[in-house]
């Protein structure tokens, strides 16, 4: 399906961070160039709010990574990585990435889009797609939910251009 970008578009750009974090770690031994990834998702068109959700390590080795991406013009929301007895770690930021879209989306944006690869966020955009809002999603394939792919108006797959969305690991 074709989707519609235009100037006067107003778009709310939700980056899952440690998602993406991990993706390209894991699938390609990189690093995200997350700068590209925001223009990338905002395509020239007014951009409302980009919002990065990340956990903050008990090091605290993240702060000039941060500190990056406010300077992007992205704002963070962050929780502390949660450790349970015997070693368990948790970090999620589902629901309060949900929770923003559906404000967001009630603040009048036409476009939401997801910078995430977790299939936990198709009930989401099935609600925001049942309001109006045009849904789209950046990530990496080939660690993305088809379905969720399948559920969104558009699909960027970020691994299709590593020089632009990647850098190296020093």
């Amino acid at each position: 399906m074709a989707i519609i970008r235009h100037k006067a578009q107003r778009v709310a750009v939700l980056i899952d961070v440690q998602n993406m974090y991990h993706s390209a770690k894991n699938i390609f031994g990189a690093r995200v160039n997350f700068k590209e990834v925001l223009k990338t998702a905002v395509a020239g068109r007014e951009l409302v709010r980009a919002i990065g959700y990340v956990i903050k390590t008990e090091s605290g080795e993240e702060k000039a990574f941060l500190e990056a991406l406010v300077k992007m013009g992205i704002e963070t929301r962050i929780k502390d990585l949660q450790i349970f007895p015997g070693g368990t770690k948790k970090a999620d930021w589902d629901v309060g990435m949900a929770v923003d879209a559906v404000r967001l989306a009630e603040m009048k944006n036409d476009a939401i889009v997801l910078v995430t690869g977790d299939g936990d966020f198709i009930p989401l955009v099935e609600y925001l797609k049942a309001k109006g809002v045009q849904v789209e999603l950046l990530s990496f394939a080939r660690s993305t939910s088809q379905k969720l792919q399948e559920t969104v108006d558009d699909f960027t797959d970020l691994g299709a251009d590593p020089k632009k969305f990647l850098m190296r690991v020093r």
